[in-house]
Order: C-alpha cells, then structure tokens, then sequence
C-alpha cells in the first residue's frame, strides 16, 4: 500500500486542487536552479517522487509500528527530561533519514525547500498511518518554520540543522494552569537581566513535546498591560552552558495518543532570549498557531481516513445474513455518507493548503524584504482566504474526525470495541485535535467574529451582494448547474444570516424615538455586548453553516474543472442541504 501512488483522489487532488502556477515561481523564481531543476515539471516530478516515498513510509512502516507505540507510550521521564521509547525512536530515526523533517527547511541550513504544501501533504500521510507519530512530527517541523521566520541568523544557523538531523525539536508553550483559552490570563513572568536574556518563572501544562530541547514560551515582563497585549515570546532552550535550563516535571497519561509527549514544563530563573519586541509575542504565537490547526485539519483528514479505510476493509470480508456486509443496502448506504464527507472535507483541505503555502512564503518574505506589487496583491488574497479558512478546516475537521472514527467503530460490531482492533484506537485519538490548537468553540467563535467584522465593516457591500446573489440573477449567471446549486445554498445562507443578525443585534428602538433610524444604522448600535452574547449562542452553528458552503465552493470549483468531479459535488450537496435547513431552522427558532 502507498498512500500517494494507491490513492486517486490524493492524485487528482495534488494535480488539480493546489495551484502551482502561482506557488512554485515564489520558491523558484528563475531557471535552472542552483537545486539542479531546469523547469517547473521537473519540480513538480521531483515533489510527486517525495510524496510516493513518504505515502509508501507512511503505510508501510509508521502504521504497522502504530499499535506498539501506542502500548509502549512515548516514552520515560528521567531526571527532568522526556526520554524517547524504543518505538518513537526508531519512527524519528527514520524520518532523518528521509529527510522529511527538514522538506520545507531552507536549503542553506540544510533542508530541502520544498513548498510548504508538500510538508503538510506529507504531515497528513503520516497522520493516517499514526496520529501519535505525526503529533511529534509536527513539532520538527513548525518549529523549523517558526525559527526561521522569527529568530536571529545565529540562532538559526545553529538550531535549524539539528533539528533536520533530528537532534532537537521543540514546542508551544502557552497553557497554564489558570490560563487555557484564555491565555490572556497567564502568569508565567519574564524579568529582563543586564546582558539583554531574561529569566522566566512559572509552569506550563498539557505542552506537547515540551521536552524536545526547546520551546517558544509566552510570559509576561514586568509593568506590562494585563490580557493579551501585554504579553511577550520568548526562546528557551532546556540545555544552557552544558546545565538543564528547565524541567518536565510530568508526562501526562493521557485517554488517546499515548505515543506523543504531553509535559508540564516548569521554569525556575531559566535563561530566555526575547523574540522581536516586548508585548507582541500574542501575535508572534498567532502564526504558529493558524499553521498548527491548518496541520490539525489534515491530521484530522489523515485519522478520517484510516477510520473508513479500516471500517470498509472489514465490511468487504465480513459476511452477515449470508452476505458481505457492504451488499447490505443500509451499511452501503452509511458508507457512501461516510465517504462523501471524507472526500469532500479532502477537497477543501488540498484548496486551504494551497493558500496556505502562498501566505506563508510571501509573509516570510515580507517580514525579511519587500514585495512587489503583484506579490502584494497575491499576498492579501493568499491571507483572506487562509484566515477564512483555518478555524474553519480545525474545527469542522476534528468534529468530523471524532464523528467518523465513531461510525468506524460501529461499523466493525463488538469488534470494534476490542482494543485488538485499530477502531477504538483511531476513535480515542480523535479527541485530542478536539481539543488542542483551540477547542471547537474557540474557533466557532473566531469564524463567527471574522463574519461580523466583513459584514460590519460595510453593511451595503453585504447586502448589495445578497441581492445580486439573488436565484433570478444566479439563473441567468451561473456556468454549471453545480455552480448554481452552490450559489443558491450561499445565497440561502447569506438570507438566513442576516435574519439572525437583525434578530439578535438590531437595536430595540421605540419607533417614535426620533433617534431610531439613526441607531438602526450604527454599527456600534448593533455591537452592543448585551446582542452579541446573544449572538454568540449561535456560533457553532454558524461554524458548521460556514464549513458545508466553503466545501461547496471548493467542489463547485473542481467540477467546472473536471466533469468527473461532478458526482462528488451532487452527493455532497445531498448530504448537507438538509443539515443547512436544520441549522437554519434552528436560527428562526432560537
């Protein structure tokens, strides 16, 4: 099995789904390159020929090591300090070996410099053969990405290559004890010495890898503002001067991804360097963040699909009633559900990527130069779309990761709920991208906010776009009948929307008060605490309503490209139309 060269639809994907055109001049502005490429074929060629390496890897030998690994654990803590087991060991030993922690690394430390998209598409391989496994992973590679775009040339020409050698990784460290979505609300201090270092005081838990060597850590300097903007990030390296700079004082035993670290890290004066200026680490750890739940959805998309892979091989060899179990027209039926959603959420995870990738290195250029104008313009629509999307693909992801690894289980019976079999194993990982990177309710109120503010910020636009996104004018405008079907579900949302924005925010005004029409066309009106709150309680399901369209979108966008796609877009749209007639009922009724 590969899961690059098996899978069609990863094939069509990467061929049709993410936009090279735009992506590779940003890595490879002119040819030949000094990498040895005389043509973006060539890269292309070259990016297929690591994704069949890492998809064969992926399935052939992180997910047979799955199961030990989870029974074996991570590893030890010894004297301060996570110790690899013998199982992850040998899962980082061959991930040096195939390069693929420095994939995306630039060449001059030692990396290959991949497009950020082929690092993710390889994250997700992993992620179907182990999620443990790659929840490590992932902590090689941000942090590659995060020293890069934010550190000093002498730090990363010192740590950058050891952690492509796979001799350092580090972590995130922002959860305390009092301070878990809201990390405005954290304690850890950070008091500036003499030669510039500062020394950090206070405990961090539930940080994955927090023994990996090193950690960019939100503290608080002394007289800074409370919440978030007084907040600051920090590097903090567990080796200093050849002494232990910090200490993991437990390894949490956790429900699922037993082969991952999860460490309460606790500082104690332990040496820091400040990362930018003082006050704007929040901002810093945002970009961090946003690349961690984009990797969140496909770790979700990868446990989706060991899930029903694992629940179809089973209904294809188990006979019940005289038959197999996928002959049964109710179980067939299931699957197909199951399958749709799969793919389409696949769809929009490859399209997201895409984005993703132009973000990133055009933000990574503007950080470090200039931008031209098209770069500029390719750089605000990459950013749009990216931050639309991400609490999106999160959020939508893990639920359905959770949702799906559940059927899975009850697709193999009694079977299902033995330990013996990978099901129940898939299904306790699944709560973990739940719940870290920020909860589901976290980003349902981000999507939620980041609707507000588009439509906020100029209410005529909105409502403009509503009425020329009108059934007559999308009759006579649409290209194909799925682009229709898609504008006539974003016009039902857009309808319902703004029914629930003008039940729960318009201001209560007395019709004979002479300031009522000015208050209806306030915005700050409209803004009040005691409306949005009651807007609030909608915003999971506004999330969902959000998730089904963008889907729609991306499928919209395949099947005008590819009348093959078409299927995939009517099956899908026959899946959630009724969920979007559920969700809006419950607006009108709520």
């Amino acid at each position: 099995m590969n899961y690059f060269t098996d899978e069609k639809d990863w094939q069509w994907l990467f061929d049709n789904a993410i936009d090279w055109d735009a992506i590779i001049p940003l890595y490879y502005p002119e040819f030949p390159t000094a990498d040895g490429f005389n043509n973006k074929e060539e890269v292309i060629s070259f990016m297929k020929e690591m994704l069949t390496a890492t998809g064969d890897w992926a399935a052939n030998s992180v997910a047979p090591r799955a199961r030990r690994l989870d029974e074996e654990g991570a590893g030890t803590l010894e004297d301060g300090k996570t110790v690899p087991g013998e199982a992850l060991s040998e899962f980082y030993k061959e991930a040096t070996e195939l390069q693929v922690f420095g994939l995306s690394a630039h060449t001059a430390y030692g990396g290959l410099g991949m497009p950020v998209s082929v690092g993710l598409l390889s994250f997700g391989q992993v992620n179907r053969a182990c999620v443990s496994s790659a929840t490590q992973l992932g902590f090689f590679v941000t942090i590659i990405d995060m020293i890069e775009r934010f550190c000093e040339k002498e730090d990363i020409e010192r740590l950058v290559p050891k952690i492509i050698a796979g001799e350092l990784s580090g972590s995130m460290c922002l959860t305390e004890p009092g301070a878990g979505s809201d990390v405005g609300g954290l304690k850890t201090t950070a008091t500036k010495q003499d030669d510039g270092t500062y020394l950090l005081n206070g405990s961090k838990l539930f940080i994955t890898n927090g023994g990996g060597g090193l950690g960019f850590v939100l503290a608080r300097t002394k007289d800074a503002p409370e919440g978030l903007h007084g907040i600051s990030m920090f590097l903090c390296e567990q080796e200093v001067d050849g002494k232990q700079n910090y200490i993991i004082s437990k390894n949490e035993h956790k429900m699922g991804l037993h082969g991952s670290f999860t460490c309460e890290v606790v500082y104690e004066n332990s040496k820091a360097k400040l990362i930018g200026k003082e006050n704007n680490g929040f901002r810093y750890m945002l970009h961090l963040m946003n690349e961690a739940r984009i990797g969140v959805g496909l770790q979700a998309l990868g446990g989706i699909e060991a899930s029903i892979a694992y629940a179809r091989q089973y209904a294809e060899e188990r006979k019940q009633f005289g038959k197999v179990l996928m002959d049964l027209p109710l179980y067939a039926r299931n699957m197909k559900d199951w399958e749709v959603e799969r793919d389409g959420f696949r769809a929009l995870i490859f399209d997201t990527v895409s984005y993703f990738d132009q973000y990133q290195k055009l933000d990574y250029k503007k950080r470090h130069g200039e931008l031209t104008k098209a770069e500029e313009k390719q750089y605000e629509n990459a950013k749009k779309w990216t931050r639309r999307r991400t609490p999106i693909v999160k959020a939508y992801g893990a639920e359905t990761f959770t949702t799906l690894s559940q059927k899975g289980i009850q697709a193999l019976g009694g079977y299902g709920f033995i330990e013996e079999y990978d099901s129940a194993r898939f299904h306790r990982d699944s709560f973990a991208p739940l719940l870290y990177e920020g909860t589901t309710q976290i980003q349902a109120l981000m999507a939620m906010k980041d609707l507000m503010k588009f439509v906020m910020r100029n209410p005529t636009k909105y409502f403009t776009a509503l009425v020329n996104a009108n059934p007559i004018a999308n009759f006579f405008g649409a290209k194909s009948e799925c682009e229709s079907r898609f504008n006539d579900s974003q016009y039902a949302f857009k309808k319902n929307f703004v029914k629930l924005l003008i039940k729960t925010l318009n201001p209560k005004t007395d019709t004979d008060d002479p300031q009522a029409l000015r208050k209806f066309f306030n915005a700050k009106e409209w803004l009040k605490e005691e409306n949005v709150m009651k807007l609030m309680v909608h915003a999971e399901t506004i999330m969902y309503a959000l998730s089904y369209i963008e889907v729609l979108r991306v499928l919209m966008k395949h099947a005008n490209k590819d009348e093959s796609r078409v299927e995939l877009f009517d099956n899908y749209y026959k899946l959630v139309r009724p969920r979007l007639a559920a969700i809006y009922e419950d607006w009108s009724l709520r």
